[in-house]
């Protein structure tokens, strides 16, 4: 939780663990499981207004949160206290599970949905077993998580900055939960801006959209742009090149690096890797001009141009 008046972070300074984290996502889960996200979680679902009773409030936006991560068994007991964060829990062996949350949202209650989808998110993956070594690269796999099934765009919306104060709820930056959420969107054609109270939310979410949007456009996929594929075709060239001359001297195949996400790996066949758009577990298909090519995690299905 950022103080107000403090700076925040922007731009996409852990893209590399969030996008290990939706990898990680989908080898834990598989695609049909990630499927059953499909809808997310709805305002009106977790409006807290200050008419509502604190403690019977939180506790139906926590059973809200534990049905969407479909957690049957799982009981949220939220209290709150003074602390640094936004909030904790107590990753025992449950069933019960004790979270605590900031005290500052007993006057915030907008907010509580946010900071409950985070803390529920981490009970989720506990469950999963799934976890990063480090607690930083751990609580960026949280927000990711509960971005990408469909709770952590409450996270963004929490976002706010005036002139006087700012809010951000989190390990990721604006742009980066744009990002996954973006992802999240074009997986299941569902548009999260029209639920964005918060117009800096809104534009960190357009940045996110337009990196994922890149994503799609990435050489050697069909849809890269003419920048990216004479790029791509120059770098084919030395590719080819440099496989050739080490045949010819005997040397073993080594991957050839460029400067972009893919990577050609020479030997009788030049082949390329690359990161699927989806899930970015890298594929590996043979140069050969145009083909389709099926993502061995995901299943999604890419137009390529080798």
């Amino acid at each position: 939780m950022a103080a107000p008046g403090s700076d925040i972070k922007h731009g996409f300074p852990h893209l590399d663990t969030v996008r290990a984290s939706i990898t990680a996502l989908y080898r834990r889960l598989s695609r049909d499981s990630v499927e059953r996200f499909g809808v997310s979680v709805v305002p009106g679902d977790v409006a807290f207004s200050d008419q509502d009773d604190l403690y019977l409030g939180v506790q139906r936006v926590a059973r809200v949160m534990v049905r969407h991560l479909m957690l049957p068994d799982a009981r949220m007991i939220v209290g709150f206290r003074e602390m640094e964060h936004a909030g904790n829990v107590d990753l025992a062996a449950g069933p019960e599970y004790f979270i605590e949350l900031n005290s500052r949202f007993k006057d915030h209650r907008r907010d509580i949905g946010a900071a409950l989808a985070h803390e529920v998110t981490h009970v989720y993956l506990h469950r999963l077993d799934l976890g990063f070594p480090g607690t930083r690269d751990n609580e960026i796999l949280t927000d990711t998580t509960a971005a990408y099934l469909g709770t952590g765009w409450l996270l963004l919306d929490a976002y706010r900055q005036d002139r006087l104060t700012s809010q951000k709820l989190g390990y990721l930056t604006p742009e980066e939960f744009g990002y996954v959420l973006a992802k999240r969107a074009m997986l299941f054609d569902e548009d999260p801006r029209p639920w964005f109270t918060s117009p800096q939310a809104y534009e960190a979410y357009t940045k996110g959209l337009e990196l994922a949007e890149r994503d799609q456009r990435q050489p050697p996929l069909a849809a890269a742009g003419w920048a990216g594929r004479r790029r791509y075709a120059r770098d084919r060239r030395s590719a080819r090149s440099l496989a050739e001359a080490g045949a010819r001297a005997g040397a073993p195949s080594e991957p050839l690096s460029t400067g972009g996400d893919y990577t050609f790996e020479g030997g009788r066949a030049l082949h390329v890797s690359f990161p699927c758009p989806t899930c970015r577990q890298r594929i590996r298909v043979p140069v050969r001009g145009r083909l389709r090519a099926r993502c061995g995690l995901c299943r999604t299905v890419l137009e390529c141009d080798t």
